[in-house]
């Protein structure tokens, strides 16, 4: 029963993540940052639920301005500021299409990924334990060198070898409705649907 809540949840979300772009009320939901905003990370809480994005320089500092080619290593993470048990499959990380570590250039050239997502074990939720307090935390670098897939939360991973990128301006992209499962109260969180811009530079 777990197994068929979770798959058709999560075909669900995938399809209004799909549809994110056209829909208006996203608009209110969008958390960006940039060059000149002074901040180099965004980090906002719903329902309990922090999120936290941001690019990494060389040195492991949060950034949104490199040298020219220096690796940067995109972080993302999902913590449970609630005082309960909950269960998340980290789906935002399974799927090529929504745009998550996506790099474009200042007029919307997309340049590409730095992986390649291969496939998830989908299991029920109870797969998924998120404890209070507990963070979920995606990192990959830019350029990664990795030669052989990468395992990350059930899911399989292989390295697109990017190139750095030279002097110029971009910007990563991704939207995304995430549930989180309450299971024995029914008590699940599902948010609207979050838009996450990082604006940055190269020079």
């Amino acid at each position: 029963m777990k197994t068929k809540k979770l798959l058709l949840v999560m075909s669900f979300l995938f399809i209004i993540t799909g549809m994110g772009g056209c829909d208006d009320k996203s608009d209110d939901l969008v958390w960006k940052i940039s060059p000149e905003s002074g901040q180099t990370v965004i980090q906002n809480e719903v329902d309990g639920i922090i999120f936290k994005f941001c690019l990494l320089n060389e040195a492991g500092n949060p950034a949104t301005v490199f040298k020219e080619g220096e690796n940067f290593t995109f972080y993302f993470s999902v913590t449970n500021n609630r005082n309960k048990k909950l269960f998340f499959a980290p789906d935002f990380a399974y799927s090529n299409e929504n745009g998550f570590c996506d790099v474009y250039t200042s007029d919307g050239q997309n340049i590409g990924m730095p992986y390649k997502f291969l496939r998830a074990l989908m299991i029920g939720s109870g797969a998924y334990p998120f404890e209070s307090g507990e963070s979920k935390v995606f990192q990959v670098q830019w350029t990664d060198n990795r030669d052989a897939p990468w395992n990350w939360e059930k899911g399989t991973y292989e390295s697109s070898h990017q190139a750095p990128l030279i002097k110029g301006h971009y910007y990563t992209e991704f939207k995304h409705q995430f549930w989180f499962d309450g299971t024995s109260d029914n008590s699940d969180i599902i948010t609207d649907i979050l838009n996450f811009k990082i604006n940055f530079k190269i020079e």
